[in-house]
């Protein structure tokens, strides 16, 4: 894909959400941040972009596959402001509300499942996500007065971020 000077582009960038479902498989899934002019293209792989204050400490030229050209539907657009990347263009999505729930049968067992609606995104790309590893990860949005809550004996602790 060939871009031209002065065209805006988005980035994309990989979201480490955090959440880990249905045993040790992570979820990852790319994501465009705010669009880019794009000062000079540097041969035919590579741009060189006019980036935002936020990612100064990034290198300005990216290959053209981690870009895609701006179509103006700000649905799946990120800005900048909202979200700073990481030094390797990750950033961390958060957790905004529970929209529904459902407990499902597997085999013999039940698994409380609740639907995320995610920070930065729209409503229809909300996730459904394992009640239990939701509680371990964000304890202070599932405040109930009086009743500890404990995890299921199959949770792995180690596998969250708080060790």
């Amino acid at each position: 894909m060939k871009f031209m000077e002065g065209e805006q582009v988005l980035l994309m960038v990989s979201p480490i959400k955090s959440v880990v479902r249905f045993g040790n498989r992570g979820k990852l899934r790319p994501m465009y941040i705010w669009p880019f002019k794009v000062l000079k293209c540097v041969g035919e792989v590579a741009c060189e972009l006019a980036l935002s204050p936020g990612l100064s400490e990034v290198h300005t030229v990216f290959y053209v596959s981690m870009l895609k050209k701006y179509h103006g539907d700000r649905n799946y657009i990120i800005h900048w402001d909202s979200v700073l990347p990481d030094d390797n263009l990750s950033y961390h999505e958060e957790f905004v509300a529970i929209q529904d729930e459902e407990v499902r049968k597997v085999r013999s067992k039940e698994i409380a499942s609740i639907k995320v609606k995610w920070k930065n995104r729209p409503v229809e790309e909300s996730t459904w996500e394992i009640e239990d590893d939701m509680h371990i990860i964000y304890p202070h949005l599932f405040v109930d007065l009086g009743t500890p809550f404990l995890p299921s004996p199959s949770f792995d602790r180690s596998r969250t971020n708080d060790g």
